[in-house]
């Protein structure tokens, strides 16, 4: 099937655009990663909000994405450790199935604590509009064996809640060549999520053609890698400058940004030729013709 390259940046506090929207399936996935109100600089947001006002927001989001879900669509919400009650109540409360809990523990050192457990995951909360999924694609990898283990696997293992494989883009060496960097070496975003977790979400709860949305869109990475894999998407954004990035990025697929290096990953997945819109301009990065971009600003 040929991959769909229709891709829409919106400039707008995402509230606003989500109730503008009327009613009416037009979202098969959303990749719902906000800013966690932990006082962080931002420069056209208030990360300090009170609690209270912080949570309702977080429900008005839910309730409006779940109003333009197509039925079975997904919702995979992203939040601290600490936080997953509230997590839950946002989507028990907006009308959203509960599915999973996903436990990222992200190859990083822990957070070290004096008086408590270190902390070392984050959470992603996986729900779906309708208590059966419209599309679940059970991935299969093959992740090193554990020491214990004899012998090697024969054709992988199903993927489960927890994902210990994808690196969080910290800051220096781990960052790699995926994390954007300013023109004097700074990191252009510092919560800039990892293409590996936006790669796998969207082959499990997509198929090619569906729109993906991402109401806090921060860098683009959801965008970057729906485009890569046939899939349309919205980003929504309030910031001038990561409105710029984002389309920047997507103009032009960087290799850093090249999906392809990790096809290989989910070889193993019965369908994934069926679920994965392989482009050969994309599969061959050092070409310098890549696909025609439908952008809307």
């Amino acid at each position: 099937m040929k991959a769909i390259h229709h891709h829409t940046i919106i400039h707008e506090d995402c509230l606003k655009y989500l109730s503008g929207k009327k009613s009416g399936a037009s979202v098969d996935l959303t990749f719902l990663d906000p800013p966690f109100n932990q006082d962080k600089e931002y420069s056209s947001w208030n990360d300090n909000l009170p609690e209270d006002t912080y949570w309702q927001m977080m429900k008005d989001v839910c309730r409006g994405v779940f109003e333009i879900t197509s039925d079975g669509g997904a919702l995979y919400f992203m939040q601290r450790e600490k936080n997953v009650k509230f997590v839950l109540q946002c989507l028990y409360e907006t009308g959203w199935s509960f599915q999973n809990l996903i436990i990222w523990k992200k190859k990083t050192s822990a957070v070290p604590c004096s008086n408590k457990f270190g902390k070392h995951y984050q959470i992603i909360a996986f729900a779906t509009k309708g208590k059966k999924s419209r599309v679940f694609n059970r991935l299969r990898i093959s992740p090193p064996l554990p020491p214990n283990y004899k012998y090697e696997r024969e054709n992988g293992i199903y993927l489960t809640d927890i994902w210990d494989d994808i690196r969080e883009l910290t800051a220096g060496y781990f960052a790699g060549e995926e994390a954007i960097k300013k023109e004097n070496g700074e990191r252009f975003h510092k919560q800039q999520s990892p293409l590996a977790l936006l790669v796998r979400i969207i082959l499990s709860s997509t198929k090619i053609g569906d729109t993906v949305l991402d109401p806090f869109a921060g860098t683009g990475t959801a965008l970057v890698a729906a485009r890569q894999m046939g899939r349309k998407s919205i980003g929504v954004e309030i910031d001038p400058d990561n409105i710029k990035g984002i389309r920047s990025r997507m103009e032009k697929i960087s290799q850093a940004d090249n999906v392809m290096k990790f096809y290989k990953e989910y070889g193993y997945t019965e369908n994934l030729k069926e679920i994965w819109s392989v482009n050969p301009s994309y599969a061959l990065p050092d070409k310098k013709k890549q696909p025609s971009l439908s952008f809307t600003l």
